[in-house]
């Protein structure tokens, strides 16, 4: 099972979580221990959930359409939008205090 490390606010938070967990979805159905996870729609329009993955990236997909959207040159600093991420491996992630706004256009005033 993949070790999730999630940092936040000066705290960090570790669990295991089941093999291709995805941790919005996880979250909102009251499943993911960390309820310092900032996300939104889930469906990668609002990039409420970015965070920086500061290891295990090497075993991620490379970034999807909607990834690329929102976030742009940000993926290169690192930053990833959690909604779109299922997990198969280790991996660490800070979530900034402040969401990122998306480059994206986004239609609902997210």
């Amino acid at each position: 099972m993949p070790l999730v490390t999630f940092e936040k606010g000066g705290g960090t938070f570790t669990e295991e979580v089941p093999e291709n967990a995805n941790l919005v979805v996880r979250a909102g159905v009251k499943k993911f221990p960390w309820p310092h996870l900032r996300y939104g729609c889930g469906m990668g329009k609002c990039a409420k959930c970015a965070c920086r993955v500061l290891s295990g990236a090497e075993h991620l997909p490379a970034p999807n359409w909607k990834e690329e959207k929102q976030l742009g040159p940000r993926l290169a600093e690192g930053y990833r939008l959690v909604c779109q991420l299922w997990l198969s491996h280790d991996i660490a992630l800070a979530q900034d205090e402040q969401p990122l706004r998306p480059l994206g256009s986004v239609t609902g005033g997210a």
